[in-house]
């Protein structure tokens, strides 16, 4: 019994490989692009995810400016230089007083925008002078903006709106959000 058996005749062959071979340079040439595209979507995501971070940490402490289980002297919550400085204070002892900057359990913290950075000084009684510490990564991003506005609203506490703009140093893609809090004891 005799098996009639046809492979491939060598032209097909080689229009296979042809083929193949140019399916295979369009899959060359897209991956980088791919892969280049989903790094930058991470790193993206990484900033969004440190800025609202920030965002949240300034606010909790925005939320709890002014409190006082007494009689505390002062503002609970002053906004300087555009909103580009915030100095607040709160009863953190709940001993009915506000302790001032060079007690050893001061009240009062302050955040500002310096250069590229966001920086946060506990004891902070003005803008200015040293000692402010850097919250945000000087080595991987840079803040564009750090601003926080009052809002007022009739016969309710005031809403404080904190804006934050930050690019990752290599790449000038910046990134913004703005992240509302209420001034409960305002």
């Amino acid at each position: 019994m005799q098996l009639n058996q046809q492979g491939f005749t060598i032209l097909e062959t080689l229009i296979a490989m042809a083929l193949s071979s140019l399916v295979l340079l369009g899959a060359g040439r897209l991956f980088p692009v791919l892969q280049q595209a989903v790094l930058l979507q991470y790193q993206k995501e990484t900033l969004q995810e440190s800025l609202w971070q920030l965002a949240f940490s300034v606010g909790k402490q925005l939320q709890r400016a002014g409190y006082c289980h007494g009689s505390c002297q002062g503002e609970g919550l002053v906004i300087r230089k555009e909103g580009e400085c915030v100095l607040l204070q709160w009863d953190n002892n709940s001993n009915g007083r506000w302790e001032p900057s060079g007690h050893n359990e001061t009240e009062l913290t302050g955040f500002r925008l310096n250069g590229n950075n966001l920086e946060a000084l506990r004891g902070a009684s003005s803008c200015e002078g040293s000692g402010w510490e850097k919250i945000s990564d000087p080595a991987s991003m840079m803040i564009q903006k750090f601003s926080v506005t009052r809002l007022a609203r009739h016969s309710l506490p005031p809403l404080l709106a904190i804006e934050l703009v930050a690019a990752f140093k290599k790449e000038q893609i910046p990134v913004s959000l703005r992240h509302i809090v209420v001034g409960y004891n305002l």
